[in-house]
């Protein structure tokens, strides 16, 4: 005769079946939460030390390629102020070119030829802030450009934007409807499919110097003639496109040799000016010509502003530890202009702002959009200034302490 089961039995059977499905059913929702958040780029966690490095890599380029919770509207060129946004480290970016299969740029300018061996600098790109950036497309600019000419005026890092402009679009170019041919002031690449042509103009001061051809390499043996581009702006006429950009040789010392008048006069016709006063003035000539001589209706004009500076060593090198510099990677893009903003350039800025409050070129600075514009640059100029006043601040301490560090390291 069996024994049959309690029947308390048959209800902790029970009781644990509903417990299982319960927890699974708790461990699905659980799954998805976590799946919806990791899918937004405010999904953040703690992740061990030596794995944080990795997690902040992935979520900057996750950052960069998830636009599900992005509010910013498609590219407008009427709305959208592309001045204003930030640089984003995209891995998945596959350049437009590289320094190898460009045949148009300088040795000087050629990162790889020269030896940098990371490419990470290949892979930031530019986020507005209020509107979603389109890819370049070459052949939507070639075909912009067709019948018409594009010139890049001012020194060698404009040199450096003509150069890379041609780069992105000569790939698409059968190599029979392309040519290049450089001068010692003047360059010219066309296009001879669409009739275009993508020009440089070697003028560092934009102004007249006695530097402009057989560089003066001496700062203090340079003249500039401030009053006058007239030798120089001859070339710009009938000009479609004009890109001009002018500072970094305004930057070589506290006083500038400035000239009103014809070079004849020699050393006695110069008058020594601080270099703000003398970069007003010179800047004015050029605008009082672009006044005066641009027709709006056929012509466009834009001014590049500084650039960011990556001339030291340091930027890139593995730097001496002992006199207080630890080893550093790339920085990132912008970095380096606030030390240069910190070293003296700050009065660019306001000279350029100065400058362009009083230009009315194509009707802009009555316009509301450039009167937006106006107001949302000055903010950033100024916050730009705060920000290099205390890395100035901070570049000064630490410099005490390499300065200590350097005389320890002597006297060893």
């Amino acid at each position: 005769m069996g024994t049959s089961r309690p029947p308390r039995a048959k209800v902790s059977l029970s009781i644990i079946t509903i417990i299982v499905c319960a927890l699974a059913f708790l461990a699905l929702l659980y799954t998805q939460r976590i799946s919806s958040l990791s899918s937004s780029t405010i999904f953040r966690f703690t992740p061990c030390a030596a794995k944080r490095i990795a997690a902040k890599k992935s979520v900057i380029e996750m950052g960069a390629l998830d636009d599900a919770a992005d509010d910013r509207f498609v590219f407008d060129p009427e709305e959208c102020t592309l001045v204003h946004g930030k640089w984003v480290f995209n891995r998945s970016i596959t350049p437009l070119y590289t320094d190898t299969s460009c045949p148009y740029l300088d040795r000087q300018v050629s990162c790889v030829k020269n030896g940098k061996l990371d490419t990470d600098y290949l892979h930031w790109e530019w986020r507005p802030d209020d509107c979603i950036l389109p890819r370049f497309d070459p052949k939507k600019a070639l075909q912009r450009l067709q019948g018409k000419r594009l010139m890049f005026v001012g020194d060698s890092l404009q040199r450096g934007q003509w150069q890379s402009f041609v780069c992105l679009v000569e790939s698409v170019i059968p190599q029979g409807q392309k040519s290049m041919k450089r001068g010692r002031a003047h360059s010219v690449f066309k296009a001879k499919e669409y009739n275009a042509t993508i020009e440089f103009y070697w003028a560092p001061f934009l102004v007249e110097s006695n530097s402009d051809l057989h560089i003066i390499a001496d700062p203090n043996k340079r003249i500039l003639k401030v009053d006058s581009v007239a030798k120089h702006a001859k070339h710009w006429i009938g000009v479609d496109i004009l890109v001009f950009n002018t500072y970094v040789w305004w930057m070589s010392g506290l006083k500038i040799k400035s000239l009103w008048g014809s070079f004849a006069n020699g050393d006695e016709g110069y008058e020594e000016l601080d270099a703000p006063v003398s970069y007003t003035v010179g800047l004015k000539t050029w605008a009082n010509w672009v006044d005066s001589n641009v027709n709006p209706n056929k012509t466009r004009v834009f001014f590049t502003t500084m650039s960011p500076t990556h001339q030291r060593n340091t930027t890139y090198a593995k730097r001496r530890p002992q006199f207080g510099l630890p080893p550093s990677k790339n920085p990132e893009p912008g970095f380096w202009s606030l030390f240069r903003m910190a070293g003296g350039g700050n009065f660019i800025h306001r000279v350029i702002s100065y400058v362009a409050n009083e230009l009315i070129v194509n009707g802009l600075a009555n316009s509301p959009r450039f009167q937006r514009f106006a107001v949302r640059t000055s903010k950033k100029m100024e916050e730009f200034s705060d920000i290099a006043a205390q890395k100035k601040k901070e570049l000064a301490e630490q410099m005490k302490d390499v300065s200590k560090n350097f005389e320890s390291f002597k006297n060893q």
